[in-house]
Formats: C-alpha cells, sequence, structure tokens
C-alpha cells in the first residue's frame, strides 16, 4: 500500500511538474499553428487561388516549403507529442476543469491523446521521409474500407461516426454556452482580453464542432451506403461544405472560424490550467 501511495505521489508530481506544463503550452501553440495553416489553405481553396489540401498533410507540405519549416514541423511536432502527455496525465488523475474526474472527462482526454499521437506521428514519418503523404481524405475513406472489409466492421464505422458527431455537437453546446472558459485562469486576464478569448473561443471552437459533426455524417453515410467512398477526411469534409447552395462563401466562412480557433488556441498556451485535478 505504502508502495502504491508513493508511486502515484511521484507520478501527480511528474503530471504537475513544470516540464510537463511547458510542453502542454507549447503543444497548444502547435495545434493553433496548424489549425490556422489549415484555415488558410481551406479559404485558398474557396477562392480558387490554390491546389493544396486543407487538412494536418497540406499544412505540412505548406510549411516545408519555405526556409526553415523543417525546423518548425519538428517544433510542432514535439508540442503535439507534450499535448499527448499532458492528457494522458488528466486521463490518470483528471482534467483541471469543473467534474474533471468524470469518466467521460477522462475518456475525452484519452481520445484527444491518441489524436495528438497521431498527429505527432505523422508528422515525424513525414520529416524522416518514411510516412505515407497522402491526404487525410484518402486515409480517412482507406480507414472505412478496411473497417468495413470484417465481420460488423460496418456497425463500427456508424458508431465511430456517430461518436464523431457526438464529439462535434459537444463543441457546439461547450462554445454556446461558453464552458470553454472554467478551463481558463479568467481572472487573470483584464476586461480586454477576457472579452477577447470569449468571442475568439466560441467563434474558433463552433467552427471546429461543426466540422467535426458534418464529417461524422459523411461516416454514417458510408456505414449505411456499404460504400467507403462516401467517407471523407478533413479536407473532403471542407470541399463538400463549399458544393452547398450557399458555395464558397460557407467555406470561407468555416475557414476563417478555424483560424479562429488557432488564434484562440494561441491564447490557451498562455491561460490554460495545466495543473492535474
Amino acid at each position: 500500500m505504502a508502495m502504491k501511495r508513493g508511486v502515484e505521489s511521484a507520478g501527480r508530481k511528474a503530471a504537475s511538474s513544470h516540464w510537463l506544463e511547458g510542453l502542454a503550452r507549447g503543444g497548444f501553440v502547435a495545434c493553433g499553428v496548424n489549425y490556422v495553416l489549415i484555415g488558410l489553405l481551406a479559404v485558398q481553396i474557396a477562392l480558387g487561388i490554390g491546389g493544396k489540401t486543407a487538412d494536418a498533410a497540406g499544412a505540412l507540405h505548406a510549411v516545408a516549403a519555405h526556409p526553415g519549416g523543417f525546423v518548425l514541423l519538428w517544433l510542432v511536432a514535439v508540442g503535439f507529442a507534450g499535448l499527448a502527455l499532458w492528457r494522458v496525465a488528466e486521463v490518470v488523475y483528471g482534467q483541471a476543469s469543473p467534474n474533471g474526474h468524470t469518466v467521460a472527462k477522462r475518456l475525452a482526454s484519452l481520445a484527444l491523446a491518441a489524436i495528438y499521437v497521431a498527429l505527432c506521428t505523422g508528422i515525424v514519418s513525414f520529416l524522416m521521409g518514411v510516412g505515407s503523404q497522402r491526404s487525410g481524405n484518402r486515409q480517412s475513406k482507406d480507414f472505412t474500407a478496411t473497417l468495413m472489409s470484417y465481420t460488423g466492421g460496418r456497425w463500427l464505422v456508424l458508431l465511430i461516426g456517430l461518436g464523431v458527431i457526438a464529439v462535434g455537437v459537444g463543441m457546439m453546446v461547450q462554445a454556446v454556452r461558453k464552458k470553454f472558459i472554467d478551463n481558463l485562469h479568467m481572472a487573470q486576464m483584464n476586461a480586454r482580453t477576457r472579452k477577447s478569448v470569449e468571442t475568439l473561443g466560441m467563434i474558433g471552437i463552433l467552427a471546429r464542432g461543426g466540422v467535426f459533426s458534418v464529417l461524422g455524417v459523411f461516416l454514417i453515410i458510408a456505414a449505411a451506403t456499404f460504400d467507403s467512398k462516401e467517407a471523407q477526411g478533413l479536407d473532403g469534409t471542407l470541399r463538400k461544405i463549399a458544393s452547398t447552395p450557399l458555395g464558397p462563401w460557407l467555406l470561407v466562412a468555416v475557414a476563417l472560424g478555424l483560424v479562429t480557433f488557432g488564434v484562440y488556441s494561441f491564447f490557451e498556451a498562455r491561460w490554460r490550467k495545466t495543473e492535474p485535478g
């Protein structure tokens, strides 16, 4: 029992350490860079002035094409690794936000940790020249096809689609109700900064949640029609938004919303509560 308490105490001390906090804050900067780039690529696609894919793969190529881009990508990879470690600490010890010890909050942290690990791995593979440079859209279709090739895989895709929609709707509810401010040190901000953070958070998280929800809908369509080609990655989802009756201007609005989320992530890097629950 004493050994167990000692291990737990050491783990909590590590989770509260300055180095992990620094990695997490660096990770929010990396997340901000990622979303700003994706949003700007989507704006270019909507206006017909660029052909890059509006997803993580497109962002990688856009950064790598500039001097010093590979150094920046290594820093972004380290940032995502730091976010993954921090999210794992939240799974073990709970989030710093209210009700951070609930199963739902821990599962959310686990899902985010997996996403950040995937992003970090993708960037490192790209930099080492050993990973696939396929777009996220192509990867999504291939992944869906692989799942549906197994018995019961179609239902698993359906459940994943429902889960993605639930996450997206949850983000939008969080944005409208301004619940995201519970994760920030709002008392340390002046009035102007608080207003800016609330506005950026509402717009950015709402846009991000909307994109997640649409992405989930395409997964459900793929499962319902037993056609993996209906599945869409982030780039495909954004391009589908441009094909609505509102045309490219809806994509521009959503893309600017993603840029806004990226800017909000920079504020998170400064003001996010990082101590374990």
